[in-house]
């Protein structure tokens, strides 16, 4: 599978109804934690360059895009979805993080939230330094809230007076920035002399365990980022 990631522009717009099709696709088989929305909605998010899409070939197999709100104070990243037969491939991650450092780019003083049902996107948030939060601390901008009408879980929303859901409220603050954890794998420990070893064996051991370990790591995140580059 070689699968790559753009960010969208005008000319990706010929990709809007196939993206529109595995959004709705995704909607049924959840059930909640994605809205459905309108072909016009996805084709200006694709033609304002607010989106970024995975493709194999010349075939869309993953997007997700922005949001912006309250005046740009607020970012959501919205509608990821991958297709069927290409899960559990860490497509899913790529895309996010790509999403993740487009919003940064266009709004690097914005804080940046996510809310879903997916534990994968949990996962995947919580290690690009999102941290669990209330509702209470999103966005109030009413246009946002009647986003989630295409929820099949509104009715809960609604009943809560929008303080809580089934979905689980994520969020990056750029003012308060929890270190990423794919940040981490970045920092390899120093080789530790032979001699080291006469000393303190077990740690010495443990420690080169963990320095190829985490080298082993840095080689694949670096070809990750290289791959996403190209």
């Amino acid at each position: 599978m070689s699968t790559r990631i753009i960010v969208a522009d005008k000319s990706h717009v010929k990709y809007v109804e196939s993206i529109c099709s595995l959004i709705q696709i995704s909607a049924q088989q959840r059930g909640a934690g994605i809205v459905d929305r309108p072909t016009e909605y996805i084709f200006e998010k694709v033609s304002q360059g607010k989106a970024v899409i995975a493709l194999d070939g010349e075939r869309a197999v993953g997007f997700s895009y922005i949001e912006t709100w309250s005046h740009g104070m607020f970012v959501a990243n919205s509608g990821l979805v991958v297709a069927q037969e290409y899960r559990y491939s860490g497509l899913a991650r790529r895309i996010k993080k790509n999403i993740f450092m487009l919003s940064r780019k266009l709004y690097p003083k914005a804080k940046i939230f996510s809310i879903t049902t997916g534990l994968a996107v949990m996962k995947i948030n919580s290690d690009l330094g999102f941290v669990p939060v209330t509702f209470s601390e999103l966005t109030r901008d009413i246009e946002f809230w009647q986003g989630c009408e295409g929820c099949v879980n509104y009715d809960i929303l609604q009943r809560n007076k929008f303080k809580m859901c089934l979905c689980t409220a994520l969020m990056f603050d750029p003012e308060k920035p929890r270190r990423p954890k794919l940040d981490k794998i970045l920092i390899v420990p120093q080789k530790l002399p032979w001699r080291f070893f006469l000393v303190r064996p077990i740690v010495f051991i443990k420690h080169l365990i963990r320095r190829q370990r985490m080298l082993r790591e840095q080689s694949a995140l670096h070809k990750e980022t290289q791959y996403d580059n190209n």
